[in-house]
């Protein structure tokens, strides 16, 4: 079993999905198998000691910032150089730009949004959320193959004593005709409140219902010494700032305690929080996928545990 994994980077280090699905892969290639890692246009140093085989770096200035055309033909360059059997991305911006387009490409089948794989002989059988996460698909398909693995169906990879190999390979041909330019990165607000290094977090989904829910969640947080946060439609709607939204298209945290009220769990909310040390979800809905990743439970309404909760933190 060949596994390559493609390494998403921000600020020149791998970000905690690329260390998952390292850790991942290397319980899916087992001890007979190996495992690439992909580093393109910064230096492989930051990879090199969590457990892969090799690292495989395309350095390029051209490439130094994400660049949807030019890591997608690098990562194309990189399976025509390796013939994986597995290529596994996370599922990020440029897990969701790379994966379908090589697919594509090499005629491979793909599956995204995957909660757990498994190795089948020449076969991979993987399960992946649908429907913003609502139903559960279960798909088997034929080797090679490219996933989008969601956050948190692995833990973050261990430094280890061995160091990997680092291959240089040659940048693919066409950059300089890209049709994509990086103009610059913008950076959140300094003096804003920076809830990732919040060790208690609540945050509210679509399920407080209005900005009185909001309100008296925001009491509650303030009772737990926590910091409110919420998902991106309360954001959309207004109800909170957007330097308080968790997800995808938010920020991602890792606090001691996540407490989702009225949040259903879908995979972009599900990339910013899964890794939380301890999770409690609210939500009247059973069957909302929150529920998959929560330690505690509770399908109740959410004003009428807000208004309970209240009443024993007064206490």
């Amino acid at each position: 079993m060949r596994i390559l994994v493609y390494i998403d980077l921000l600020a020149g280090s791998a970000t905690s999905l690329s260390k998952e699905l390292i850790a991942g892969a290397l319980k899916l290639a087992g001890p007979s198998g190996s495992v690439d890692l992909a580093v393109i246009g910064n230096d492989a140093g930051s990879v090199s000691n969590l457990g892969a085989g090799r690292v495989l770096q395309i350095q390029d200035p051209r490439l130094m910032h994400y660049n949807p055309a030019g890591h997608i033909a690098s990562i194309d360059a990189l399976i025509e150089h390796t013939s994986p059997d597995l290529v596994l991305l996370g599922y990020c911006t440029a897990g969701l730009d790379i994966g379908p387009y090589v697919a594509m490409k090499r005629n491979l089948p793909l599956v995204s949004y995957c909660t757990d794989i498994r190795i089948e002989g020449a076969e991979v059988e993987a399960e992946s959320q649908i429907y913003g996460g609502k139903m559960t698909a279960t798909s088997k398909i034929s080797l090679p193959a490219v996933l989008v693995v969601n956050p948190g169906v692995y833990r973050e990879a261990d430094v280890s004593t061995a160091v990997a190999e680092i291959v240089h390979v040659d940048a693919p041909s066409g950059l300089d005709r890209m049709g994509i330019d990086f103009i610059r990165a913008t950076e959140p607000d300094p003096n804003a409140i920076d809830i990732t290094k919040s060790d208690r977090l609540l945050c509210v989904g679509r399920g407080i219902g209005d900005t009185d829910g909001v309100e008296n969640a925001r009491q509650v947080a303030g009772l737990l010494g926590a910091e409110l946060v919420g998902s991106r439609p309360v954001v959309d709607a207004g109800w909170l700032p957007k330097e308080r939204q968790v997800g995808k298209s938010g920020r991602k945290v890792k606090p001691r305690l996540y407490m989702a009220l009225g949040v259903s769990g879908a995979p972009e909310h599900l990339e910013g929080m899964a890794s939380s040390g301890t999770i409690v979800a609210v939500n009247s809905d059973a069957r909302a996928p929150i529920f998959d990743y929560a330690h505690f439970g509770a399908t109740v309404d959410v004003s009428d545990f807000l208004e309970a909760l209240t009443e024993a933190l007064d206490k």
